[in-house]
């Protein structure tokens, strides 16, 4: 039995980089860059206009001003601004040549004959100069990020329509046990439906990866070995639950080991998760999972999804934070570290009532999760925790 960080430095450094390839920006969101991007152009490309107003000469702003012509967005202007005169210009229309201020059209009082008059003491300039955010051939975005609806806005502003991505992997799925029935299924005595499965494909779709179910193998070793070889035939990654503890029917260990998987690990000092199983064949993946639902639902999202995310080029990053406990947690065996279910009320940190590893619906209560260090039995009430988003 290894300790967590000592499992998770193994799967993180087993780690191959998937094939890239290039998709239409409309298909880009959640995915992952393969290659920096760079700006084709100046942006913004000409001096912008950053309010309604006029375009002038600050040093003219004491007199009356000729309005010489109206600048909407998108069209250039056709005249410049000289001493006396000035443009009326919209937001995001080109600043004319020759004039180094927009004032407001707010602080202006308008005259006979298309003249204007400032009416204000000060003004800034409302100007977005050429090349202000970002000059021409400047990285933008960089190798390894991923794609939420802020990068879409930056790839489409530089031309970039077809991004070049990291290949999602495919997960294959495998349930083990003659207990288990699907979840359309009315379970008889001694069954239980499914949920392991349905669990993890859903973890996996909100990886933007591509989950494949093989269904349940059956307590043999036959189908045990058939399921698991059939699914490594065409994933990238395998991850199975049940069968990996020391039960007289858990045949997994053995047929691993027939099947050339090389096991890294096969126990970690955690709760939940203790008999959580990692191993790998020619660059493939394969997590034997506990069959216990929370087990199998923590180990994933702290083993699982950081190793799918750096498959495609990401440094996977946990969103956490640190609040006060709201209430003092006591355990009584310290010989593991714990991963304790918790939601977030009023700024602190309660404990959720939790019933141990088979109890799912805890979880549905939960904002995250607190670790509780090997050899430590207590969080006291008002300790700053690290919370873990779930």
């Amino acid at each position: 039995m290894i300790k967590f960080n000592e499992a998770y430095d193994i799967v993180i450094k087993s780690v191959r980089l998937m094939d890239a390839e290039q998709v239409q920006i409309n298909d880009a969101p959640g995915r992952i860059l393969a290659n920096d991007v760079f700006s084709d152009m100046d942006m913004p490309p000409f001096n912008k206009s950053a309010v309604d107003g006029y375009a002038c000469r600050k040093i003219d702003l004491s007199g009356e001003l000729k309005v010489i012509e109206i600048i909407p967005a998108g069209k250039s202007p056709e005249k410049t601004v000289t001493p006396g005169k000035c443009a009326k210009v919209m937001t995001g229309g080109v600043v004319p040549e020759g004039a180094d201020t927009v004032i407001m059209v707010e602080d202006v009082e308008e005259l006979e004959d298309d003249k204007i008059r400032f009416v204000k003491n000060k003004t800034s300039t409302n100007i977005c100069y050429t090349g202000e955010d970002i000059h021409k051939n400047d990285k933008v975005l960089e190798n390894g990020t991923l794609i939420r609806p802020q990068e879409i806005a930056v790839l489409a502003s530089v031309g970039m329509a077809k991004p070049m991505v990291y290949k999602q992997p495919v997960v294959g799925i495998i349930s083990t046990g003659d207990e288990l029935v699907e979840p359309d299924q009315i379970p008889e005595i001694s069954q239980i439906r499914n949920s392991n499965a349905t669990q993890l494909m859903a973890q996996v779709k909100a990886c933007n990866v591509v989950p494949a179910y093989f269904g349940i193998a059956k307590d043999t070793e036959e189908s045990t070995r058939e399921i698991i070889k059939r699914a490594l035939e065409t994933s990238d990654m395998v991850l199975l639950t049940g069968g990996v503890s020391m039960g007289d029917f858990d045949y997994v260990p053995k047929v691993l080991n027939e099947l050339g998987i090389e096991i890294h690990f096969k126990s970690i000092a955690v709760q939940p998760g203790r008999p959580t199983v990692f191993g790998t064949r020619e660059g493939k993946f394969l997590f034997g999972l506990p069959g216990n639902p929370v087990s199998s639902f923590v180990q994933f999202e702290l083993l699982v999804r950081p190793l799918l995310h750096e498959m495609m080029g990401n440094k996977f990053k946990a969103l956490t934070f640190d609040l006060p406990m709201g209430e003092t947690y006591h355990r009584r065996k310290t010989k593991r570290k714990s991963f304790l279910p918790v939601l977030i009320k009023n700024g602190k940190v309660w404990p959720v009532s939790y019933h141990g590893s088979a109890h799912i619906h805890s979880y549905i209560f939960a904002d995250g999760i607190v670790a509780v260090e090997i050899g430590n039995t207590t969080l006291e009430e008002g300790a700053l925790v690290n919370v873990r988003q779930i």
